[in-house]
């Protein structure tokens, strides 16, 4: 308790975890809360906040100011969650005719892939139209711009679901960004009068995206190819168009934060102005001993961040940059040293408050985690050179060597923050990320940023493209640092996904390490071990099902998967793959005799551990043999009638109802489904004409003999 007491400045860093910690919460939810109990338990919050702040009890404040951050995170998760809630697409239409006004155009892939507020979509009623779609147009999509008002012929479909319990869900994140369908489109767009005159907050927004758009197409202009789509994402987050290869270098060389807007970009931004305008005053002596220049600076520096957070998207990471900048400059301002702990549990608070989904992407994950590191280990380095005399080096360059050690440190310390989240959300780890930053943050600190300011600077003038070329060598080296460290022997690896809990352990372990100063802050080390722990002892499941059930993979007696059949649905099965840890295509994975599997024309039968007989029937003639002995029974088509022997069976209705479905063997045989593993929530609505018991028998015939419910992992 010493050791507690100690610490009271450090107390207030915990109120952003508890704040979190109810986000998570309400997205752990199995069902969606009524919006009543939602605001209940917000009133709940600010009331222990205000018996929090008038008690006289050491203890008691604690609890209750966590208890308050607890249930303000819960409710404002929910009334984000309302506050967005627009149509979804139950199911696939199409091909129809739609039309709405450009909200952003990307270059991607062959294509452009645009996202549309929708004025109309072909019979569809104005209560059921989604308020935003996202469509790829393959012919003519490069001269759109934000603000276009369009028709297109397209194909919508609902936003795709995970491919495997607990997988990443492209439909909540959609759900959030009022994304009610995606598909494609047939034929070019062709423009259309306004139905209407947009409102005041459209127009705002739309002239922040033409600007955004204007600056991108620029940009590409001067610098074609992949080169110019990097300097677009470093300017204004459009990363559309940068190539599959650079894209994989860079990643493997443990550069991918280079392409994501974050605290490297904001500060080379914010404080290179701040450096640069000070300079500036500080060559003419009277303006410099009779006016606070320092202050302009920052007010100037200030101003140039703020421009950047709007032109650059206003991502997690960047508005968690921003406020830890702003933070620092208004310090300056003011007198006051910057905290940057405290910064940062600010910049998570406004975060977890405005955009509480932030909370499970990745993005708010891997930023928070990278500084928080770096931060703490800023504090005890502080700490330690407070305690020791400083000696004289006599080695050369003390400036150099300085520079070299802080991008040295800054990596290490990154890259081990972020390592759990990458391998929980990405299935991978880089293992030369000091070596690929050495070489590369060098030429993006003194070459790529500095160009890329000088240019949006000089672009309303026309002068820009002298910059953006310098802008464009600088990436051309930085690449070449990421291609020549990601081709390296054993640069990266492919991880099993990891199950939450093991993400939850090393987080709150990591935390702890973190935010306390005091030598019990080591106590964290236990629940980060046991997250470890967590993930080398998750078992993974023995059966997958794909979403239309016609691809089906199985663990062979090596411990690996295999497909029974050519898949049918490539993306799961390579998904599946790479979450498995697996870097095998999936063309090299189809079953073997040695598998335990034998096909024919009529269907695959699979032996697996514990006696278990799994049968995939391609043609109804086999129906009646498989029936009579498999224990597991997986068709791509509807199985009606008695079924005897199977212990599961899952078809085509199944699958269309829940979602893909993974299956393990042990103990039995426990099936878990999509539609389980996200509970009744708004983004993961029932399909059209569900019930509770979808078809007659459907327990008996499904579930029979099949205990549901296991975690498959991250």
């Amino acid at each position: 308790m010493r050791a507690f007491f100690a610490e009271q400045d450090r107390w207030a860093l915990w109120l952003p975890v508890a704040l979190g910690a109810g986000v998570a919460a309400y997205f752990a939810l199995p069902a969606e809360p009524t919006v009543a109990l939602a605001v209940g338990v917000g009133v709940a919050g600010v009331l222990c906040a205000a018996v929090a702040a008038s008690s006289p009890e050491t203890w008691l404040k604690v609890v209750l100011a966590l208890a308050a951050a607890f249930a303000i995170g819960f409710a404002a998760a929910k009334l984000r969650t309302e506050q967005v809630r627009a149509p979804v697409l139950r199911h696939r239409i199409g091909p129809v005719m739609l039309m709405g006004r450009v909200e952003a155009a990307q270059i991607h892939g062959a294509g452009t892939r645009v996202t549309l507020t929708v004025s109309s979509l072909g019979d569809v009623a104005p209560p059921q139209l989604p308020a935003e779609v996202r469509v790829s147009i393959r012919k003519g999509g490069e001269i759109l711009k934000p603000g276009d008002s369009i028709s297109v012929k397209a194909v919508l479909l609902p936003p795709p679901e995970p491919t495997v319990p607990g997988a990443y869900d492209f439909a909540r994140a959609a759900w959030f960004a009022r994304i009610g369908a995606v598909g494609y489109t047939y034929g070019g767009a062709q423009f259309i009068p306004p139905p209407r005159a947009p409102t005041l907050r459209e127009r705002a927004e739309l002239a922040v995206e033409s600007l955004r758009w204007r600056m991108s197409a620029r940009i590409h202009a001067v610098l074609p190819g992949s080169t110019g789509a990097i300097a677009a994402a470093l300017i204004t987050g459009d990363r559309g168009g940068i190539s599959e290869a650079d894209d994989q270098a860079l990643r493997d060389a443990g550069l991918a934060h280079v392409l994501a807007i974050a605290g490297l970009h904001m500060a080379l931004v914010g404080l290179g102005l701040f450096w640069a305008i000070r300079a500036l005053l500080a060559l003419f002596p009277a303006v410099a001993l009779n006016h606070p220049i320092k202050k302009w600076a920052a007010l100037a520096a200030l101003s140039g961040a703020a421009f950047y957070l709007v032109i650059s998207g206003g991502a997690a990471a960047t508005t968690r940059a921003f406020i830890m900048l702003a933070m620092m400059l208004i310090a300056v301002l003011f007198d006051r040293p910057g905290i940057s702990m405290r910064a940062l549990a600010l910049a998570a608070t406004v975060i977890l408050l405005l955009q509480p989904e932030s909370l499970i992407g990745p993005g708010f994950q891997m930023s928070f985690a990278a500084v928080a590191g770096l931060v703490a280990v800023a504090e005890w380095e502080q700490a330690r050179a407070a305690k020791r005399d400083e000696t004289y080096s006599g080695l050369p360059l003390p400036g150099v060597r300085r520079y070299m050690k802080g991008i040295a440190i800054t990596s290490l310390v990154g890259s081990l923050a972020t390592m759990p989240f990458a391998a929980y959300h990405f299935d991978r780890a880089t293992h030369y990320a000091v070596l690929g930053n050495l070489g590369a943050m060098p030429i993006m600190g003194f070459v790529v940023m500095p160009s890329a300011a000088l240019a949006v600077i000089l672009m309303p003038f026309g002068l820009d493209a002298a910059p953006l070329h310098v802008m464009g060598w600088g990436i051309e080296a930085m690449l070449a640092v990421g291609r020549c460290v990601s081709g390296l022997p054993g640069a990266v690896s492919v991880v099993a996904a990891w199950p939450v809990s093991a993400l939850i352990a090393l987080s709150l372990g990591g935390l702890w390490m973190a935010l306390w100063r005091g030598a019990w802050r080591w106590l964290g080390l236990a629940p980060a071990a046991a997250g470890l722990l967590f993930a080398w002892l998750a078992a993974p499941p023995d059966i997958l099902v794909s979403r239309d059930a016609g691809t089906i993979a199985i663990r062979n007696p090596e411990g690996r998967l295999v497909l029974l059949h050519r898949p049918s649905d490539e993306y799961s099965a390579a998904d599946w793959l790479k979450r498995d840890g697996d870097a095998r295509l999936a063309a090299a994975t189809l079953a073997r005799p040695a598998d335990g599997v034998r096909c024919d024309a009529s269907g695959c039968i699979a032996r697996m551990k514990d006696g278990v007989l799994l049968a995939a029937p391609r043609r109804r003639d086999a129906l009646a043999e498989d029936c009579a002995s498999a224990t597991i029974l997986i068709g791509e088509f509807p199985l009606r009638g008695p079924c005897a022997g199977p212990r599961l069976v899952i078809d085509r209705f199944d699958v269309a109802r829940n979602g893909a479905y993974a299956i393990r063997i042990q103990d039995g045989i426990r099936a878990r489904s999509v539609r389980e593993e996200r509970g009744d929530r708004p983004w993961s609505p029932p399909p059209r004409g569900h019930q509770s018991v979808a078809r007659p028998g459907a327990d008996r015939f499904t579930r029979r003999g099949a205990a549901p419910g296991f975690n498959t992992g991250g």
